[in-house]
């Protein structure tokens, strides 16, 4: 995906004040209007700065977009890394807003499935705040035991002299036991403040899991690779398997193949029934470092007919 400078699209620095680009806005985007404009690729210029001002225009967007720029080198092909958007915290409809269609994929695959930023202010006297929404990085271990956790979340604003910029708020935070990936923990009165007499908005935080050194989930349940030596496979063993309530004893069959799934119950993300736990079996050889270590892999070359690809026919 190719990365899109807005900034450079625009005709602005990346330090301009916010009057500084909706004033490049309007004037490039009188230039260019197809109704008025000679050139010939005026539509595509104009959708262009459209998309442009949609992010730089907005505190928040531009305060995501800034984030992801500081990283972005040059020729490179574009990817947003892994939850790129990790504690920021924005207002409106939060995670699941506008599919961002009329602009270009990139646009879209920032914006469109992750931010849906707030609109007009209400106009009653008296009305219910807005609610805020942030994505937050927990580790496992917290959902399988439950655990309050402090979390900072950068708040994007606008100073006085109109540029953006990023405010810390750091939060404690009950984590409930048995939260899955996805759901959200609401903190009641914690978004904008009401209009006259009306209660403030409410911050839901989207859970996400960090990525774990050994387990991968998937609902709730967890998966991880346990290796296993060749004569435990084939002879059958009792070995110890880390779970996240412990150590456990799990039997391996006699005979067992790579990739065979053990299922441990029960072991996984707790929950109404718990998930549970999945062993795959990974055959682990020994290195042939020795003398006496190539001499018996020599010996069983000799004694085993074996050939582990006579299913492809070779």
């Amino acid at each position: 995906m190719e990365f899109k400078d807005y900034y450079k699209t625009l005709g602005v620095a990346r330090d301009a004040t916010q009057d500084e680009i909706k004033r490049s806005y309007r004037k490039l985007a009188r230039k260019y209007h197809p109704d008025v404009s000679k050139e010939a690729d005026a539509e595509a210029r104009f959708k262009e700065l459209g998309e442009a001002y949609e992010v730089l225009k907005d505190a928040e967007k531009r305060a995501a977009y800034d984030q992801l720029g500081t990283n972005y080198k040059g020729g490179q092909d574009f990817r947003p890394p892994p939850d790129w958007n990790a504690g920021f915290e924005f207002s409106g409809g939060g995670p699941g807003g506008g599919d961002g269609a009329e602009f270009s994929d990139f646009f879209s695959s920032l914006f469109g499935r992750d931010f849906r930023t707030g609109g007009p202010g209400r106009a009653q006297s008296r009305a219910k705040g807005e609610d805020h929404h942030a994505k937050v990085l927990i580790d496992l271990e917290d959902t399988y035991h439950g655990a309050t956790r402090t979390i900072t979340l950068r708040v994007p604003a606008v100073d006085a002299q109109g540029r953006v910029i990023t405010k810390e708020r750091v939060l404690n935070v009950t984590i409930p036991r048995g939260i899955r990936e996805g759901q959200h923990i609401r903190l009641s009165g914690q978004g904008s403040a009401g209009r006259g007499e009306g209660s403030a908005g409410d911050l839901y935080l989207q859970v996400e899991f960090r990525t774990h050194p050994i387990y991968r989930v998937e609902g709730r349940d967890l998966y991880l690779d346990l290796p296993v030596t060749p004569w435990e496979a084939a002879l059958g063993a009792t070995v110890k398997v880390p779970t996240l309530g412990g150590i456990v004893e799990l039997k391996i069959p006699e005979g067992s193949a790579s990739g065979r799934k053990m299922r441990l119950k029960g072991r996984g993300i707790p929950g109404d029934p718990p998930g549970d736990c999945y062993a795959i079996l990974t055959i682990a050889l020994p290195p042939a470092d020795t003398r006496a270590a190539k001499e018996l892999y020599q010996k069983m070359k000799d004694e085993f007919i074996f050939n582990p690809r006579a299913k492809l026919g070779v």
